[in-house]
């Protein structure tokens, strides 16, 4: 099943998130005269039950006046996902039908690695865990200049796309080295990346 969003009920749902109101959803030009402002949204559905929605995510590419690019990332679950924490990821394949299609971290560098527990916490796709509360109430805030929405190597939305990913178990970071399981585990929900217009 698959739900499309409307510039409506997403500010509806960003606003509810009391992130001090909604974000901008679409692109337009900016000062930049070489950047525009980009966004992207997932929608989260459980990977035991395809039919259910779980949450949403959202990006927002922001033009600066570095090199580097700042991505606005902002993950809402509202059920479906068990009390706790929960690692979060952007995975390297734009499917969730299994979720597991959606394949291992993203890591397009030179010395790309996508084993999840290979590398880790070093691939461009890491995000912090999720807290999940008694009511299945989650919000993840956070920027990270490790990927981007526009053309590039670090681009999300390259030919084969890519995926959010929540993890059954928190994310521990791997502070011993490759060990199984200690980048969250099995797959709780997965949402693929499209591109808002």
């Amino acid at each position: 099943m698959r739900l499309q969003f409307t510039y409506t009920t997403l500010v509806i749902l960003l606003a509810g998130a009391c992130l001090g109101g909604p974000i901008p959803l679409r692109a337009h030009e900016t000062d930049t005269a070489d950047h525009r402002e980009v966004g992207a949204v997932a929608n989260l559905i459980s990977c035991s039950d395809s039919a259910r929605l779980v949450g949403l995510a959202y990006l927002r590419e922001r033009p600066s006046p570095e090199l580097v690019k700042e991505v606005d990332v902002m993950v809402r679950v509202w059920g479906g996902v068990p009390a706790g924490k929960h690692a979060v990821h952007i995975h390297e394949t734009g499917a969730c039908q299994p979720c597991s299609a959606a394949r291992g971290h993203f890591d397009p560098g030179p010395n790309s690695n996508t084993n999840p527990d290979g590398n880790h916490p070093f691939h461009a796709g890491e995000l912090r865990n999720i807290h999940i509360n008694e009511k299945g109430g989650g919000l993840l805030w956070m920027v990270t200049t490790r990927v981007s929405l526009s053309d590039g190597p670090l681009s999300l939305l390259d030919e084969d796309g890519s995926a959010f990913i929540i993890h059954v178990q928190p994310d521990t970071y791997c502070p011993d080295g490759p060990a199984a399981g200690c980048a969250g585990g099995a797959r709780a929900a997965c949402g693929v990346i499209l591109p808002l217009q």
